[in-house]
């Protein structure tokens, strides 16, 4: 394993490559309203953003895991950065909406809706929350899959990949709602992208890393981002992409370790990178509220870009406001500075945690 001080160093191409991921989820809930058929190709597959934020979870908390933290400090750790974003985002839709069960409410309050094969559950209220619940899942069972040394990770790697691509033929027996949530939804079975994320970070620790370009690795995605789509059954929301990202992700990471140059740790991305969270949170809701209003479909181009840039205002306040502030309470951390496009360095810097 590398040292420690190159295990802690920065990687600021994976913060900004978070917005890119947020975007194409963001570009998959336009598309969904119907509002413009040429948005259809970019963003029919932008789901796969989910599973990039999957992975990218498992590789950014082995990265920056330290030998002898308690499992309590990593679920607070955990819990700080997104239970305040989900509580406000679901108190804001679950005034607005009025007729939500009391059963879908606390679970999605609770983070477990995903373990229910309802979709008017895992999909209730602020329907992006439903990853959260996956992800809760995945910080709670950290502790114990962070001491798998993983001596032989690209074993790891090819027996997750393995299992993601059997998945869906697994599911192939299953009525279509239960076949939709198994593959896509149910934790367990995304976990795996989780543990593929981990073992992609033990390949770069360990220098087992292959050599693959950031550029090549990216153009890889991009053919599978709009190749999946015509695979048949479930095989496009996951298995599709899972190989391209797994690569995609470490090539970024070398890149910043190398000093080459990478588009995603320019100053506004990484900028954009860290609000991204609280983007994802708000921008289904500014879509429904936007088609509820407003006759969306009159201008369509006008409408998307107009709920994009609504979107963002509305990330940067709740960053602001209540991911910033909520995140120090709960750590007892030292509130940062105030974040702007000037004040992010370009520079990884050694000795900080993974972005």
């Amino acid at each position: 394993m590398q040292n420690q001080e190159t295990r802690l160093a920065r990687l600021p191409s994976l913060t900004g490559m978070r917005f890119a991921a947020a975007f194409i989820v963001f570009g998959f809930h336009i598309n969904a309203a119907g509002l413009w058929p040429y948005l259809d190709v970019p963003f029919r597959q932008g789901a796969t953003g989910v599973s990039f934020f999957f992975i990218l979870s498992g590789f950014v908390l082995t990265w920056s895991a330290k030998a002898g933290t308690e499992p309590v400090t990593v679920w607070r750790r955990r819990a700080a950065k997104i239970f305040p974003n989900h509580v406000a985002t679901w108190f804001i839709v679950l005034v607005a909406a009025g007729s939500v069960t009391p059963e879908a409410a606390l679970a999605n309050l609770s983070l477990t809706q995903s373990w229910f094969p309802g979709e008017s559950v895992y999909f209730g209220l602020n329907t992006p929350a439903w990853s959260l619940s996956c992800e809760l899942a995945f910080y709670l069972a950290f502790p114990l899959l962070i001491k798998w040394r993983m001596q032989k990770p690209w074993l790891v790697t090819s027996a997750a990949v393995i299992a993601i691509l059997t998945v869906p033929a697994i599911a192939l027996s299953m009525p279509g709602h239960l076949e939709y949530w198994f593959v896509f939804v149910f934790p367990p079975v995304r976990a795996l992208e989780f543990i593929l994320g981990m073992a992609m970070a033990r390949v770069v620790q360990q220098k087992k890393w292959i050599g693959l370009g950031l550029w090549p690795a990216s153009a890889l995605f991009v053919a599978a981002y709009l190749g999946s789509w015509y695979l048949p059954a479930s095989f496009p929301y996951v298995a599709g992409t899972v190989i391209p990202l797994a690569l995609l992700i470490p090539a970024a990471a070398v890149a910043d370790l190398t000093g080459r140059w990478s588009p995603w740790r320019s100053k506004p991305m990484v900028w954009l990178g860290t609000v991204s969270f609280a983007f994802y949170m708000v921008h289904q809701i500014v879509i429904r509220v936007s088609e509820k209003f407003l006759d969306v479909h009159a201008y369509p181009l006008v409408a998307a870009l107009g709920m994009f840039v609504v979107s963002m205002i509305a990330a940067w306040l709740l960053y602001r406001l209540v991911e910033v502030p909520a995140e120090k309470f709960i750590k007892g951390a030292p509130r940062p500075a105030r974040l702007t496009p000037a004040s992010v360095r370009t520079a990884p810097p050694a000795g900080r945690r993974a972005a």
